[in-house]
């Protein structure tokens, strides 16, 4: 795959980043068997074979067996560690977390971004994570208290960049303005079931800024790619029109759901998820088409469902 730099980083990545949030195969870790942690390593060594170079991780993920098993494939695959860019995310707080009574919220606290980046450094067995998110914006976050911890990771030489996820663009100029160093990504939803980002400034504010947009969950959870289904009439005709681009570019459906993002100026990094083999590297051939502009208004006009203003 074509090579793009990270926003404010030295790192070059492939165009796709492959996603772990799905490799332990459940959200419960008492779930996780021997034959799903060997089916999560097989998914991220066919990810890495395939040619991703930037991995997604978060804290959360089946409780931090994601990380584990990816740390496990380091352990088995030294050499994977000098070739990949590795990201992962704190913030998220679920119920029972760490009293029974506590509640579901987000947690920006100094305390818990730093104690939550030597448990995941932990996992992964790794001494440096590349690009350290926050996941979800908390609304009592003192840019002045985060900057403290991302300033004492990253003097410790456990975090080299710092990033944010699923923040409006008044949320990252709110923490950016308690930062030294830039924010490098924004990682949020978006595909052509979900067109805000497009429409609320966050792509804007990523050109603006500097800042490298992440996708997660590119198809749509599923329904864009190839095999996906719907019973909504005006996404039935979006996913009609993806099969007679698809057709017309000799790609399928799911190659053409993740070149429309492609094709966005802010250069937009996809996140696929897919744990198999087959879809892993299939994806890939997304890097390679060139949407003309025409085709690609075709596209966002069907998912809007309605003409343009």
């Amino acid at each position: 795959m074509q090579l793009q730099r990270i926003a404010n980083t030295e790192f070059d990545v492939a165009r796709l980043s492959y996603g772990c949030m799905r490799i332990s195969g459940t959200w419960d870790p008492d779930e996780v068997t021997q034959e799903r942690w060997e089916i999560g390593e097989k998914a991220v060594i066919a990810a890495y074979e395939a040619g991703y170079t930037l991995f997604d991780h978060a804290d959360i993920y089946c409780a931090g067996r994601c990380e584990q098993i990816h740390g496990s494939v380091l352990k088995k695959i030294p050499s994977m560690r000098d070739e990949i860019v590795i990201a992962t995310k704190c913030g998220i707080r679920f119920p029972g977390d760490p009293t029974p009574e506590s509640p579901h919220r987000y947690d920006f606290s100094a305390e818990h971004i730093v104690a939550s980046c030597d448990k995941s450094l932990a996992r992964l067995g790794i001494d440096t994570i590349d690009i350290y998110q926050l996941h979800r914006p908390d609304l009592l976050m003192n840019p002045g208290e985060v900057a403290s911890a991302f300033e004492k990771l990253h003097a410790a030489g456990k975090v080299r960049y710092f990033g944010v996820s699923n923040f409006l663009p008044s949320f990252v100029s709110c923490l950016q303005s308690g930062l030294r160093a830039p924010l490098t990504v924004n990682q949020v939803e978006i595909h052509l079931g979900r067109l805000d980002c497009l429409n609320d400034g966050t792509l804007d504010q990523c050109i603006e800024k500097n800042i490298t947009p992440l996708s997660w969950s590119p198809l749509g959870g599923g329904w864009l790619g190839t095999g996906g289904t719907t019973t909504d009439p005006v996404r039935q005709k979006l996913l009609d029109l993806l099969d007679q681009k698809a057709e017309e570019y000799g790609v399928t459906r799911t190659a053409i759901s993740l070149a429309w993002l492609l094709k966005h100026p802010g250069k937009i990094i996809p996140i696929v998820g897919s744990t198999k083999k087959a879809n892993i590297e299939a994806a890939t051939k997304a890097d390679a088409i060139d949407l003309s502009r025409e085709d690609w208004y075709r596209i966002l006009v069907a998912a809007r469902g309605k003409g343009l203003p």
